[in-house]
């Protein structure tokens, strides 16, 4: 028997889960960089980077949770109109659903007839997946989508803290950067990897906005501690 193996239900998880690694290096390695390019001392810049960590994941956080949470409350007011109107106007659903098919390439006796039979079964998540595209997959989670955000951005920032507390003051910001690029990259190819997606091309566009950004907060750092 023949077994298709899709990965469009990992999307959710995924997404926040690299957006926060990502935001954890980036960010945390960046204010590390612009901080020594400022001349700051090795604990100004350690205090620095973990006041980054814990803010940045408790941001992630909040505004995963916040945002998600208005995704979701826009889909149960979506759905809780189809409800409304499935109950006062079944016959215009019914003809709603089956253009929905028309549209999409069946011929209108096959439309209708599909748009019946689905209805009989669940009218309202019929509506809710085809007219109004929200599906299981494609849910909001709130509460998941916050955790996975805010865990991973603390695993990311921890990344460029860890090179931190190793590395000489003197080769601070070049062995940051050099440390972030990599774990950027690794991050880039697993995510496109858990995905199914190609696994350079994540990695060099992941790498590329990375070092973009550390670039210019060191720039400015520099330019920063110059002028103070």
């Amino acid at each position: 028997m023949h077994i298709e193996r899709h990965r469009t239900e990992r999307i959710g998880w995924l997404r926040a889960a690299v957006l926060g690694a990502n935001d954890g290096i980036v960010s945390t390695a960046s204010l590390v960089v612009g901080v020594a390019a400022a001349n700051a001392a090795s604990s100004e810049i350690l205090v620095a980077g973990v006041a980054g960590l814990v803010a940045g994941a408790m941001s992630m956080a909040a505004g995963e949770y916040v945002s998600v949470s208005s995704q979701a409350d826009t889909e149960r007011a979506d759905i809780g109109r189809e409800r409304k109107e499935l109950a006062t106007d079944d016959k215009h659903e019914h003809e709603e659903l089956a253009a929905i098919y028309l549209q999409r390439g069946l011929d209108a006796e096959l439309a209708k007839q599909v748009a019946q039979q689905l209805m009989a079964h669940d009218a309202l998540a019929a509506h809710a997946r085809d007219e109004l595209g929200i599906s299981d997959l494609s849910t909001a989670r709130p509460v998941q989508a916050a955790f996975a955000s805010a865990g991973t951005f603390a695993v990311g920032a921890a990344m460029p803290m860890l090179t931190v507390l190793v590395t000489p003051r003197a080769a601070l910001i070049p062995g940051v950067i050099a440390a972030s690029i990599l774990f950027l990259a690794l991050l880039g190819g697993f995510g496109a990897y858990a995905g199914g997606a190609p696994v350079v091309r994540a990695a060099l566009r992941v790498t590329f906005w990375g070092a973009l950004a550390m670039g210019l907060t060191a720039g400015v750092g520099a330019l920063f501690g110059a002028v103070v």
